[in-house]
């Protein structure tokens, strides 16, 4: 009850929002300031100033002392303008595989006449990154956040904060873009060999290209398979070309879930897929994926093997 209470709280105080999408802007309700430890000091010293002036008269000791204040005062406006206006947006994450490292692109927006110094990001607590936004312009850093796990990640709430100019105060402000990236599953390390591909009609291992007929040469796409390049062509033009060749006799693999032993369980079949995947677009063959509830289509290249390794990061078994 107390933790639920306190989860309340914050979001009454804090006026936290959840995932936003679209340019986020620290308006005035959203930046919050606090004296730093140092501020706290600063404090300190200066009512022991204005206890000792006041004892023994002395008149510029009450200058000195009124003086630090209205800088101190002074401190706290400009460390609140160094922070209140700024927008946040958040741009796209390229997928990772399950123990990696999922890298959030974050544009921050100045739109003020004045460069603001010694901008801070941080998630849970943990210190990102540090960055001087100059005025009317926009800096664009990388949020790195560990993806322990397949699925969707989400960077969840960042905390923006700035100390400058001295230090005495620290103003902060909550964001959580709405972005995502996909996780993939870990591919299997010391996995067994690719499940036999079929040929046409008949099942068996996967043919060369010899066997089929020669139709010509195209321009080189990556992940195209070294043996079917063109290598005399290429060492004639110095371009890149692919062999193609025409016949009923084209590999065609088809990584099954059923290929997979049920004792690996659900995640261990999804991580031995992933590998099989990895390596059925890095030998250039023509390869498709079948689970249960669903199937894609068999076809060769990156993009194949992106939307079959997005099958596996967003499969749910069956309950």
């Amino acid at each position: 009850m107390y933790a639920a209470l306190r989860h309340s709280l914050a979001h009454w105080l804090f006026r936290l929002r959840g995932p936003e999408s679209g340019r986020i802007v620290l308006v005035q309700r959203r930046v919050f300031i606090l004296p730093s430890r140092y501020g706290i000091a600063y404090a300190g010293v200066l009512l022991l100033m204005l206890a000792g002036s006041a004892n023994y008269n002395i008149a510029l000791g009450f200058a000195l002392t009124f003086l630090l204040t209205a800088l101190g005062f002074n401190s706290l406006l400009y460390t609140y303008r160094n922070l209140a206006q700024l927008a946040v947006i958040g741009g796209r994450a390229q997928p990772v595989h399950a123990g990696g490292t999922a890298h959030f692109s974050l544009t921050i927006e100045n739109p003020g006449a004045v460069t603001r110094y010694g901008i801070g990001i941080a998630r849970d607590g943990v210190h990102l990154a540090y960055v001087d936004i100059p005025a009317s312009n926009a800096v664009t850093i990388a949020i790195a956040v560990p993806a322990l796990r397949r699925g969707v990640l989400l960077p969840g709430r960042l905390t923006l904060y700035t100390r400058y100019p001295l230090g005495l105060c620290y103003a902060w402000a909550y964001v959580e873009p709405k972005i995502h990236c996909l996780v993939y599953p870990k591919a299997e390390a010391g996995a067994p060999p690719l499940p036999p591909a079929a040929n046409g009609t008949q099942h068996g291992a996967a043919p060369g290209p010899e066997q089929d007929d020669f139709s010509g040469l195209r321009a080189y796409h990556p992940g195209d398979a070294p043996r079917r390049i063109a290598w005399k062509a290429a060492a004639r033009g110095g371009e890149l070309l692919t062999k193609q060749f025409s016949g009923a006799s084209a590999s065609e693999l088809w990584i099954d879930w059923a290929h997979t032993p049920q004792a690996l369980g659900v995640e261990g079949r999804l991580s031995r897929l992933a590998r099989w995947i990895v390596d059925a677009q890095a030998s250039g063959q023509r390869f498709g994926l079948r689970l249960p509830g669903g199937s894609i289509a068999l076809a060769t290249g990156s993009a194949q093997r992106e939307r079959c390794l997005e099958a596996l990061a967003l499969f749910e078994a069956a309950r």
